[in-house]
């Protein structure tokens, strides 16, 4: 009897639950008659500050070129901390750490194992596509490599790939040196390599007949001309081991700028005193050469590793001390946006006359001579890789996506230290950092003499191991090369 009264449900006129595609869907909600109530663009509330930022961000998300972006970015001038990386404040490390939430690593990463040896061919024909991707214009920018190449009379190395092409893909609780092994320094021609270090020690330091260098001038006198006549020795004669160094651009003395935001604080002073603002910092940087190139260099470690603490320091950075000054905003690698040659190779930076070891021997701070060399690596290497990030159109608001690496070299002319850096995150503003777990990386080495002493035309007690670090820095190159 149920059965047949469920059949009638369905007859034909009678049926409840129709399905017939005849039936016109619900007409859809009529579009509102006002727009929706926002915040005021000028009040001084909360939500009207909210606004604000959201409408800058989506001016600087929808910005046409790299150009425009940068230059939203930097519109807004307030005062600002100038970080110096070359500082006499003590224990600065630590708090430029804070400031770019960098991780230091004690040491040099691990080196790649050995690749199997290329034809000449096919090193001739990677330079050769490396030197037609740059342009006439990038060359302008420095002298490069390839025109040290046709000035130098040094035999080329033996064609091969060695362990000293620098960091490389490695896991992240590894802490060994970027050193070339010994079976790869046996491929090295250590004695051109020695020879060329040499005569250009002894070319500024004993050949020529200087005067008197003028007070607080002593690096501008015979460290710096010797650096410069080191790093381009050794590139022209490393270009056949290294086709990325024949298509680099070399800069001599070039200004790199960065500017960002990280935590907030109250504007005590002023028409605006009370409101809330970001910390804003700026890096002015100069140092003494620096290589860029046209591909960028491999990871040592993946983008979210995590290879230790980052210092939290609560006070304000007037205590360092650091002081604040209202000017342009500017963000620059040493070349502009369009010229190809826009990675970073290697830095070359040379520690001033009023920062000499002797000067905190005297003063009883020994331990403070390493700080020097730290917090020069850390603070320059990220203003120069945060820089080149943001030249690929990444920020604070559009984190990274793959994680960019550099080089440095720090040096009074005789005792060199070496640092790697890997920039995993520009999310460095108080609301951005909460979001972001990643960690920017900097490995980095004690400082060691190059040599002894320069007596009677010969450099005593030369230190190979110093010249092969600075050796597997120039080599490192990408995987592909």
């Amino acid at each position: 009897m149920a059965a047949c009264r469920g059949w009638r449900l369905m007859w034909p006129g009678r049926r409840w639950f129709s399905q017939d595609p005849s039936v016109p869907p619900p007409a859809p909600a009529p579009a509102p008659l006002y727009p929706p109530i926002v915040a005021s663009h000028t009040a001084k509330s909360k939500a009207a500050k909210r606004r604000r930022l959201e409408l800058f961000y989506q001016q600087v998300h929808e910005a046409a070129t790299i150009e425009e972006k940068l230059r939203l970015y930097g519109k807004l001038q307030r005062p600002k901390y100038m970080v110096y990386p070359q500082t006499f404040a003590l224990n600065a490390d630590r708090w430029y750490r804070s400031f770019t939430k960098t991780a230091f690593v004690p040491g040099l990463p691990p080196a790649p194992p050995p690749a199997a040896a290329k034809a000449p061919e096919a090193r001739a024909g990677s330079a050769e596509a490396l030197q037609q991707g740059t342009t006439a214009e990038a060359l302008q920018q420095g002298t490069t490599a390839e025109a040290l190449q046709q000035g130098t009379t040094a035999e080329a190395l033996q064609q091969g790939t060695t362990a000293a092409s620098g960091p490389g893909a490695a896991a992240p609780g590894a802490g060994g040196s970027m050193e070339p092994p010994a079976e790869a320094a046996a491929e090295l021609d250590m004695g051109a390599l020695r020879d060329l270090a040499c005569d250009a020690l002894l070319q500024e330091s004993f050949y020529q007949n200087k005067k008197r260098p003028f007070l607080y001038r002593d690096q501008d006198h015979t460290p710096a001309p010797f650096l410069t006549q080191l790093v381009s020795s050794l590139a022209a004669f490393l270009c056949k081991r290294n086709p990325l160094l024949a298509a680099s651009s070399m800069d001599l003395n070039p200004e790199v700028n960065y500017y960002w935001h990280h935590g907030e604080e109250v504007v005590v002073h002023g028409h605006r005193k009370g409101r809330v603002d970001p910390v804003r910092f700026q890096i002015d940087d100069k140092p003494h050469l620096q290589i860029r190139v046209p591909k960028q260099l491999p990871e040592i470690v993946p983008l979210e590793s995590d290879l230790g603490d980052v210092p939290v320091i609560d006070h304000k950075p007037s205590k360092l001390p650091l002081f604040k000054k209202q000017y342009e905003n500017k963000v620059f690698i040493g070349s502009k946006v369009a010229d190809p040659c826009c990675y970073g190779h290697t830095q070359f930076h040379l520690i001033p006359d009023k920062l000499k070891r002797q000067r905190f021997i005297v003063a009883n701070l020994e331990d403070q001579i390493e700080v020097v060399y730290r917090a020069n690596g850390i603070a320059s290497l990220f203003a120069w890789t945060a820089a080149q990030a943001m030249y690929q159109g990444f920020w604070n608001e559009a984190d990274v996506t793959r994680p960019f690496v550099s080089q440095a070299v720090v040096t009074d002319g005789k005792y060199f230290a070496f640092f790697c850096y890997q920039l995993n995150t520009l999310a460095l503003t108080a609301e951005t950092i909460q979001k972001s777990s990643r960690k920017n990386i900097c490995w980095g080495t004690d400082s060691k003499p190059l040599y002894d002493v320069v007596e009677d035309g010969s450099v005593k007690g030369f230190n190979d191991e110093v010249l092969l670090q600075l050796v597997g820095f120039l080599l490192n190159r990408p995987k592909e090369l």
